[in-house]
């Protein structure tokens, strides 16, 4: 077989590998017990494709300490997948890009409960939020926008 027709070959089997990979990564979340939204936000995951593992904690902090989130940048609940921190209401598709692009960073956060977020829907609302990278030196950058007018 020619080198050409083999990397044609090959390349589809590549692209199925990197898919399964990411698809493969099991997100390991910590909520509380009564947190409605949260085990929405797990159902949401599910139908985007991703195995997840629940446990529940009565105090969610130390969990967040522990995984390096700065108190101005917390959520409902805290997850891991793949090394990576993913705290609140994060859309699936920035954790698909997240484990697609590997950047060094602690993870990705959604501050709050806004509106419209994965696990917060509210009929047609959908307020704008950011989804924000947090670095390891401590500092955060918006990684996407949604909601409003925003362009995800």
């Amino acid at each position: 077989m020619s080198t050409s027709r083999f990397a044609t070959f090959l390349a589809p089997l590549a692209l199925l590998a990197c898919t399964g990979s990411a698809a493969a990564s099991v997100i390991n979340v910590a909520k509380t017990p009564w947190c409605g939204c949260c085990a929405v936000w797990v159902e949401r995951m599910r139908e985007a494709g991703f195995e997840l593992t629940v446990r529940d904690v009565e105090n969610l902090n130390p969990v967040a300490d522990k995984a390096g989130v700065p108190r101005n940048l917390r959520g409902c609940h805290t997850a891991k997948v793949a090394g990576y921190v993913i705290e609140g209401h994060v859309p699936a598709e920035d954790i698909r890009r997240l484990l697609e692009e590997r950047p060094d960073a602690i993870g990705l956060s959604v501050p709050g409960m806004p509106i419209g977020s994965p696990g917060m829907e509210n009929g047609a609302r959908v307020d704008r939020y950011h989804v924000v990278l947090i670095m390891r030196d401590g500092q955060h950058r918006i990684w996407s926008t949604h909601g409003g007018n925003a362009a995800s």
